[in-house]
C-alpha cells in the first residue's frame, strides 16, 4: 500500500520551480454550448420577419378552425389559446347583425355591442361557473374555445343573409330555423367536447348547461335578424 512517504518523491524539486512575473499568460477558453440551444438562440419571433410572424399567426388561426368543425376531446385548443379568431367571428358577426338594425331605422350600435357584450360578459360567467364548480379550465382558455365554436353560428349568419335575400314568407323562415338549430347544435357540441377533459365527471351537466344557453341566445338574435 503506498504512502505519502512514497508518493513525495515524485514531486520533490517543484516548490524550486518559480514564474518570472513578465511571463504572459495566452490562450482561449471555451465553453461547450448545447446545439438545440444554439438553434434555439439563433430562432427567435423578435428576429423573424414580420410577414412569417402573420402567417404563423393565421395557419394557427386556420388550425382551430378545423378543430372546430371536426370537434373532438383534444387539448391542443385549450393549451395553445389565442383570441384573434374569437375577435375576428365576434367582429364579422356584429357587423352582420348591425345591417339590420341600420335599415330598421334605428341605430346599429346597439345591436354591435350587444353581441361583444353577450360573447365576452357570457363567457366570463360561464368560466366562473366551471371554476366554482372545480375545472381546470382558466379564463382565456375559456374565452378561446367558446370564441372559436362561434364559428357555426356566424356561417348560419351568413346563409341567413343569402336566404332573406332569395325567399321569403315561411320557407324563408323554415330554412332559416333549420341553419340556425344545426349550427347551436354543433357550436354546443363543439365546445363541450373541448371543455369536457376539465370538469368534474359528476358535475359536468352543470357546466354545460351555461353553454346551452350562452349559444342559444346568440342563435336567437340570427333567427330573428330581418333585413
Amino acid at each position: 500500500m503506498a504512502t505519502a512517504a512514497d508518493a513525495s518523491p515524485s514531486f520533490a524539486g517543484l516548490s524550486d520551480i518559480s514564474i518570472p512575473e513578465d511571463t504572459p499568460v495566452e490562450g482561449d477558453i471555451t465553453v461547450p454550448v448545447d446545439s438545440s440551444r444554439r438553434e434555439d438562440d439563433e430562432f427567435s419571433t423578435l428576429d423573424e420577419p414580420v410577414k412569417e410572424t402573420i402567417l404563423r399567426d393565421l395557419r394557427a388561426v386556420g388550425k382551430k378552425f378545423v378543430h372546430v368543425l371536426y370537434p373532438k376531446q383534444n387539448s391542443e385548443l385549450l393549451q395553445d389559446w389565442d383570441l384573434w379568431g374569437p375577435l375576428l367571428l365576434c367582429v364579422t358577426l356584429a357587423l352582420l347583425l348591425q345591417g339590420g338594425a341600420a335599415k330598421n331605422g334605428s341605430q346599429g350600435g346597439p345591436q354591435f355591442a350587444e353581441v361583444f357584450v353577450i360573447i365576452w360578459f357570457g363567457s366570463i360567467i360561464i368560466t366562473l361557473n366551471s371554476k366554482l364548480l372545480g375545472g381546470t379550465i382558466s379564463f382565456f382558455q375559456s374565452l378561446c374555445v367558446l370564441g372559436y365554436c362561434i364559428m357555426p353560428l356566424t356561417v348560419a349568419m351568413v346563409v341567413c343573409r343569402l336566404v332573406l335575400f332569395s325567399l321569403t314568407g315561411k320557407v324563408s323562415f323554415a330554412v332559416r330555423l333549420a341553419v340556425v338549430v344545426a349550427s347551436f347544435g354543433w357550436s354546443t357540441f363543439a365546445s363541450t367536447a373541448f371543455l369536457a377533459g376539465s370538469q368534474p365527471p359528476n358535475r359536468k351537466g352543470l357546466v354545460v348547461y351555461p353553454v346551452f344557453l350562452f349559444y342559444f341566445v346568440i342563435g336567437w338574435m340570427i333567427l330573428t335578424f330581418s333585413p
